[in-house]
């Protein structure tokens, strides 16, 4: 007994003996395969057969003029086709091993092999307050607050916007507003959309100043743009491709989103939509690829479901999960940088239906080894709305996911036959033992919000749901997270040359707007 004593008195706190989390961003993923490699072999042969014959309508002429002197054809009806040879020799001189720079160097993401990472995005119209049971229109102030909680939320490793300023009517106000309220609220790598192509050189200018001086943007581009460049089946939409190409002059790997929807615009067999959704990704992969070759590019096949008996969006359904993993598993056989969007539950509030819907998309495309989880947290409503508490509880749900995805690590240490040994030989249970304070923290991931407390405490603390206590959590991040990462000499000077319709009083700490 007294040698036990004396062990323990020794014995270090947990805390002291290690600085290595249980999750971080960027783990690797990749064991969990929907697809065999035969399947994937039919998928891409079929995908290329719709390039090679069926083609893309509506090429933008810079394309097309560099296409048709890469040996593609134009039919007589205006669809390009790409020989499978040209597809092939791109997707092998591809850009990898995409980075995508954080304004600060912590925040860098790398999306290189199946390393995983979860991104705030979505572009819904309708914001769910605090406690709220009616979505209203969401504002510019929306983007500012939501960029807040993604700085603060350790689980969410990007931002993009995930609403629309809809009290913005001006395009290239709602694009520079966009931009300057996601800046201001977080330091982690942001990606932008653009009304207009002619709005990406302005933006740049505005980042030049935030980032230092003329030219400083691009040698650390935080930002970068793209767009879904296809409108469903198997035409380029004119706009889109026009940002994307324009995205380039930015410096930084432009973000094609191609989500055509099963049974409306893609076909109702998840294979057949898989082939289609892949052919124009791959189509917009040659798009940036002709124009400038080995321009990085993450690869965003998104495949969306139709509920067919109502012809509605649904992206909480197991097909969602299951097609949005396989995109992730093709883009891998690629080895491109890949994204999907994941999370993209039907329900309108926080619910159990939310939970299980984004807990079970999200976890089969991590696991699945995708680089870039977009349209992780928060979104609801089948992307028409988003809500605060939604983005507290799935931070705490991607910790979890992200702990599955680094699954068991099997060590001559971790197999414990010297602490099973010792155990049974000494005090009869391992609470005590060393290996067990010293994998407290590393082994072992702790929900910020998930309730573990016992029936009886749980009463005596109000009974609360993890929305309410969700609110309680968003409300006090809200009210108290006002990082300062535009000065106000910047601001200014960003206020003289930019019509900035975010007011100063909103980006000031505030202990009661929320």
């Amino acid at each position: 007994m007294a040698r036990r004593t004396s062990r323990r008195r020794n014995r270090q706190p947990a805390e002291s003996l290690t600085t290595q989390k249980a999750v971080e961003k960027g783990l690797l993923g990749g064991k969990y395969k929907p697809l065999s490699e035969h399947e994937i072999e039919q998928i891409h042969q079929t995908a290329l057969d719709v390039l090679e014959n069926i083609g893309m309508g509506s090429p933008i002429p810079q394309l097309q003029d560099v296409a048709l002197e890469n040996g593609c054809k134009m039919t007589d009806s205006g669809r390009l086709l790409f020989p499978r040879s040209l597809v092939e020799d791109v997707i092998a001189r591809a850009g990898r091993d995409v980075i995508k720079y954080g304004r600060d160097p912590k925040h860098d993401l790398f999306l290189s092999d199946k390393k995983v990472h979860m991104y705030g995005g979505g572009e819904a119209v309708t914001m769910l307050d605090l406690g709220a049971k009616k979505y209203r229109p969401s504002t510019i102030n929306d983007v500012y607050d939501l960029a807040r909680l993604v700085d603060y939320l350790e689980h969410i490793h990007g931002f993009s916007r995930l609403i629309v300023a809809t009290e913005i009517s001006s395009w290239f106000k709602a694009d520079i507003n966009t931009a300057y309220a996601s800046i201001m609220g977080t330091t982690k790598n942001i990606a932008l959309t653009f009304g207009s192509a002619d709005h990406i050189k302005p933006t740049i200018e505005m980042l030049d100043i935030i980032a230092g001086g003329e030219g400083k943007f691009k040698k650390r581009p935080f930002c970068h743009g793209g767009g879904c460049t296809v409108v469903s089946p198997l035409r380029y939409g004119a706009d889109n491709c026009e940002v994307a190409v324009a995205s380039i002059e930015m410096n930084a790997p432009v973000w094609v989103v191609i989500a055509p929807q099963s049974g409306a615009t893609a076909p109702a067999a998840l294979a057949g939509s898989l082939v289609q959704v892949l052919a124009e990704t791959l189509a917009s992969l040659l798009l940036i690829d002709l124009i400038k070759p080995g321009h990085p590019v993450v690869f965003g096949p998104w495949p969306f479901v139709t509920d067919l008996r109502t012809g509605s969006f649904s992206g909480g359904s197991g097909e969602e999960a299951l097609m949005a993993a396989a995109a992730a598993q093709i883009t891998n056989h690629y080895g491109l940088s890949s994204s999907v969007g994941a999370g993209m539950t039907d329900s309108k509030v926080p619910d159990a239906q939310a939970g299980y819907e984004k807990g079970i998309s999200i976890a089969m495309s991590a696991l699945a080894g995708c680089n870039n989880i977009s349209e992780s947290a928060g979104m609801m409503a089948s992307l028409m709305g988003v809500s605060f508490e939604s983005m507290v509880i799935d931070n705490d749900m991607l910790g979890m996911i992200m702990r599955a995805v680094r699954g068991i690590e099997v060590t001559e240490e971790t197999l414990s036959y010297q602490a099973i040994k010792e155990t049974v030989e000494g005090e009869g249970h391992f609470l005590r033992n060393d290996q067990t304070l010293s994998l407290m923290k590393t082994e072992y991931l702790y929900p910020t919000l998930a309730d573990r407390s016992t029936q009886e405490e749980w009463e005596e603390g109000g009974s609360l749901s993890i929305r309410e206590r969700a609110e309680e959590r968003a409300r006090e991040i809200l009210n108290s997270h006002y990082p300062v990462y535009i000065d106000d000499k910047t601001d200014k000077k960003i206020r003289s040359k930019f019509p900035i319709e975010i007011g100063r009083e909103v980006i000031k700490p505030s202990k009661n707007r929320f």
